[in-house]
């Protein structure tokens, strides 16, 4: 209980100094090609762009792409249960909730905001992508860059949010394929 009122305490205060920023970059849903872009983003960021990239894997790299493939799926789900119990012990609100200033461009699909979900499995499989494949990460950083901006975006995330799901999510990417990259290279 003292841990979570410590939380709620430094989320008020950052909060407060966020929300300007959070606002100003909110602003950019009035214009409907850009509500509609990172709408799509989202929804893409959702899941449904990891699924299809880890169900091509061993279609697009025979040689370790079932071996990645697999290994993604673990750390994804990782990655999930990791946000949630975050989410879930500090209990931030979202922008949108605590500033009615501020529009919510697409519904969450939960409640809190810290740290962001869609950024840290973005990340996370950004991260893997750059250890195991390079190449491929190239062309998949155009889309993890467009899920963490369509967080702050759609005003579902204050940016602190974003960044700390990018520094969780890149570190879990990174130590699951140092740590375990070999085992499922032999798959």
């Amino acid at each position: 209980m003292a841990s979570t009122n410590k939380a709620s305490r430094f989320f008020d205060l950052a909060d407060q100094r966020e929300y300007a920023l959070c606002q100003a970059i909110n602003r950019a849903v009035r214009f409907r090609p850009v509500l509609s872009y990172f709408r799509v983003v989202s929804r893409l960021g959702d899941g449904w762009f990891w699924y299809a990239l880890i169900l091509a894997l061993p279609l697009l790299a025979p040689e370790q792409g079932l071996g990645l493939a697999v290994l993604m799926a673990f750390t994804g789900l990782t990655c999930t249960l990791t946000y949630k119990g975050l989410k879930h012990k500090l209990i931030r609100e979202r922008p949108f909730i605590s500033f009615p200033a501020i529009n919510c461009g697409t519904p969450p699909l939960d409640r809190y905001s810290f740290p962001s979900g869609h950024t840290l499995h973005a990340a996370c499989f950004q991260a893997m992508l750059f250890v195991a494949m390079p190449v491929a990460a190239w062309y998949v950083l155009p889309f993890t860059l467009s899920v963490a901006a369509s967080r702050v975006v759609l005003g579902l995330h204050y940016p602190s949010d974003v960044a700390a799901g990018a520094v969780i999510g890149a570190g879990m990417g990174w130590v699951s394929v140092r740590m375990f990259g070999a085992t499922f290279a032999t798959l």
